[in-house]
C-alpha cells in the first residue's frame, strides 16, 4: 500500500489529505502555532481588528480542514470562501505575504509531517499567499 489507499471491508477507499496528515488535530496545531506568530507580528497583527484572534484562528482552521477533505463546516457557516474578496479591505503587499509565510513556515515545521505531505501543504500555502497579494510594492 502507498499510504494513500487502504483496504476496508474488502474495498479500496482513498484517504483524503486531511485524514493522511492526522485530521483536525494537525490543522488545529498548525493554525494555532501560526496565530501565535501573527499575535506578535507588527505588520500582520493590525490586520485583525478584533482583540481576540480566536475567531480568525477558527475560520482559517475550518477553511483548511474543508479544503483538504475534512468536514465542510466552513462552507456551512460562511458559504463560498471568496478568499480574495474577504482580503480586499486589507493592504496585502509583498511584505505581508512574506510575513504570513514566515509564520506559516514556522508552524508547518513544528508538525513533523512526512516530506511528501509537508511539500504538498507548503506548495498550497505559498500559492494561497501569492493569491492574496492585492497591493503592489
Amino acid at each position: 500500500m502507498d499510504g494513500v489507499t487502504e483496504i476496508r471491508r474488502g474495498t479500496l477507499q482513498e484517504q483524503t489529505f486531511y485524514e493522511q496528515v492526522g485530521g483536525e488535530e494537525t490543522f488545529r496545531r498548525l493554525v494555532h502555532r501560526f496565530y501565535q506568530g501573527v499575535a506578535e507580528d507588527p505588520l500582520l497583527r493590525p490586520m485583525y481588528p478584533e482583540e481576540d484572534l480566536g475567531p480568525a484562528e477558527e475560520r482559517l482552521r475550518l477553511f483548511l480542514i474543508q479544503y483538504w477533505g475534512g468536514p465542510t463546516t466552513y462552507g456551512e457557516r460562511r458559504g463560498h470562501p471568496r478568499l480574495r474578496m474577504r482580503h480586499v479591505p486589507f493592504r496585502v503587499d509583498r511584505a505581508a505575504h512574506d510575513a504570513w509565510l514566515k509564520h506559516m513556515r514556522d508552524a508547518l515545521d513544528e508538525l513533523g509531517l512526512s516530506e511528501e505531505h509537508e511539500q504538498t501543504l507548503w506548495k498550497y500555502l505559498t500559492y494561497a499567499a501569492a493569491s492574496m497579494v492585492n497591493t503592489p510594492d
